[in-house]
């Protein structure tokens, strides 16, 4: 009896003293925010509070007389037991360290943000940031035995994106999670501001409509209201997925392509180019993926931009001097370079003129540098990642060679006037890495048996490397080993897909479960490959490795070391100085 009267008085103590859950401040603790740059700040506080007990400071002044603005305080924000206080699109001229408090009810929360200016004003007059999406650096090292050869342990050349003088380490966690998404990822590029999975442009609060969290200006946003530069977004993806979006999108949900399309519009990028078609058709438009009966493809037109499908249609738009172009040249992702160029699998045969993203990359740089004021221009080589998580060592490889042509042909361009910024870098990581080389000549028909290790990993015998550094035969004798670090129930036999991507699952008989795909096992020598992954998942995941950023140009000394990801952002804005 004794011992449960203690234990009941201990429960009810425990009840009593457990803290109640505290406000929530956005921006985050530790945010650092370019100086004029546009924010919403947002205060959660727990359950019901008065307005009038409502009380935000900013460095010990009134948020609303600091702003100029009268706030939003919101009771059962969206039916959540919360009281939400809003100041909407508010920036902060002076550089330094800030102190947010906010108090109710007798609690007082607080956060610390970093204001930063551009105090040796604009260095650069142009920026290329190049995304890799998922670039690793075993993608990087085995694109470099790929394209430019390994003998007796030295290197037959260096990749474009190897020869720039500056590097650091990116680290890529977001504010929910050590292993980011693109969304998040690239969130962080472009604003400067952490954020967690899917998300893009915002701050993940408690609010329902992905639209309505806490924003904060993309550079996209930025350059349009500050600047007379010209922008650019070129992608392999399909336009409204997570890298590209991130240079103009605001929402909880990466998935809202609808009204990405919508936001790209708003911003109006000088160049967009990508794959993604059907959201921007009118939902009563045969092949249309919208949920409304808007015509983007009209808007945009009428806003003066020349609608390309393909890559000679591109070419011819450039060369007749357009200013504003929107190619649109797949209704899903932009074919890979192994497909585009050589297989001719995947969905080259329905669009057999898409360009690649060097040829991209090309047609933006002629376009975009016709602005005398500059231009910002974001390259993402997409299917990088798209190959990774289909457990396509071939496919990832070629599209890594592809990145690195795109960066040649920037370097190319930016030899001509020391005025440009030329930044490399991965969103996030793959867990991807060489163990040796396939050697078809060893005994045996699994692929255990055909691994050569230390001494047995011989070199690879990949057949004659093209003017762009592809070689022309990949189902040789000798092949790279990449190895997936995830993975779901597979089957493997170290052989190239060469009918088209790898599907390494497929749906499984137990709803959201997921299974070696047949016709995998079904290859010469294939093995099963039991799954580190949850059994929901259909194929590799990302890791949470730090990625390796390389640059140069005016302002790119700033990268040494380890740094955020948030500081990509910053090293930008600080090269073109953009602070107000």
């Amino acid at each position: 009896m004794l011992a449960r009267s203690l234990f009941a008085t201990a429960l009810l103590s425990a009840v009593f003293t457990t803290p109640v859950a505290a406000q929530t401040i956005y921006p985050l603790d530790r945010a650092e925010i370019l100086a004029g740059s546009k924010f919403d700040l947002k205060v959660e506080f727990p359950g019901a509070v008065p307005a009038g007990d409502v009380k935000v400071t900013v460095d010990g002044k009134d948020a609303a007389e600091v702003f100029g603005m009268k706030p939003q305080i919101v009771e059962k924000e969206d039916g959540h037991d919360l009281t939400a206080y809003w100041l909407r699109g508010v920036s902060l001229a002076k550089a330094g360290k800030v102190k947010i408090e906010a108090t109710a009810a007798g609690k007082t929360a607080s956060v610390g943000w970093e204001v930063f200016d551009t105090p040796k004003g604009r260095v650069a007059k142009n920026v290329i940031l190049f995304i890799g999406d998922g670039f690793s650096i075993a993608h990087r090292t085995a694109a470099r035995i790929m394209s430019k050869g390994l003998h007796e342990g030295r290197y037959g050349g260096e990749l474009a994106v190897d020869d720039m003088p500056h590097m650091a380490l990116i680290s890529t966690a977001g504010t929910d999670s050590i292993v980011t998404d693109s969304a998040n990822a690239m969130s962080a590029y472009t604003t400067g501001h952490k954020s967690c999975v899917n998300a893009l442009g915002v701050y993940c609060a408690s609010n329902k409509n992905n639209l309505d969290h806490p924003k904060v200006e993309t550079i996209g946003d930025l350059l349009k209201r500050e600047t007379k530069m010209a922008v650019g977004v070129v992608t392999n993806s399909e336009i409204e997925d997570a890298t590209p979006a991130g240079v103009v999108a605001h929402t909880r949900k990466r998935a809202d392509f609808d009204d990405i399309v919508k936001m790209f519009y708003d911003v109006k990028p000088d160049v967009i180019m990508g794959g993604g078609s059907p959201h921007f058709l009118a939902k009563t438009t045969p092949g249309s993926k919208r949920k409304d009966d808007v015509d983007y493809l009209k808007k945009f037109e009428d806003a003066g931009y020349a609608f390309v499908t393909t890559k000679t249609e591109t070419e011819k738009a450039v060369a007749d001097g357009k200013t504003k172009i929107l190619g649109l040249y797949n209704t899903g992702n932009v074919d890979g370079a192994l497909d585009l160029k050589y297989l001719k699998k995947g969905t080259v045969s329905k669009f057999p003129d898409q360009p690649d993203v060097v040829d991209e990359t090309k047609a933006a740089i002629a376009t975009l540098s016709k602005n005398p004021d500059g231009f910002f221009l974001m390259v993402e080589s997409a299917r990088i990642d798209k190959y990774s998580h289909s457990l396509d060592p071939e496919r990832a490889i070629f599209d890594t060679i592809m990145l690195d042509d795109a960066v040649k042909a920037a370097k190319e361009f930016a030899a001509k006037n020391d005025d440009t910024m030329i930044i490399v870098v991965a969103d996030h990581a793959h867990p991807v890495s060489i163990i040796g080389t396939y050697d078809d000549d060893r005994p045996g028909q699994t692929p255990r048996e055909k691994l050569g290790t230390y001494a047995d990993a011989a070199e690879p015998n990949y057949g004659p490397v093209d003017a762009e550094g592809y070689p022309t035969d990949i189902d040789v004798s000798k092949r790279i080993a990449l190895n997936f670090g995830t993975t779901p129930d597979t089957c493997f036999n170290a052989k190239p897909f060469m009918d088209g991507e790898n599907v390494p699952a497929v749906a499984g008989a137990t709803k959201g479960t997921y299974v070696e795909n047949p016709k995998n096992c079904e290859r010469p020598g294939a093995v099963h490959v039991t799954g580190n992954l949850p059994f929901d998942a259909s194929s590799g995941v990302h890791s949470g490795d730090d990625v390796v950023l390389t640059a140069m140009g005016p302002g790119s000394e700033v990268f040494h070391g380890r740094l955020d990801n948030t500081r990509v952002f910053r090293a930008m804005v600080t090269a073109l100085g953009l602070a107000k």
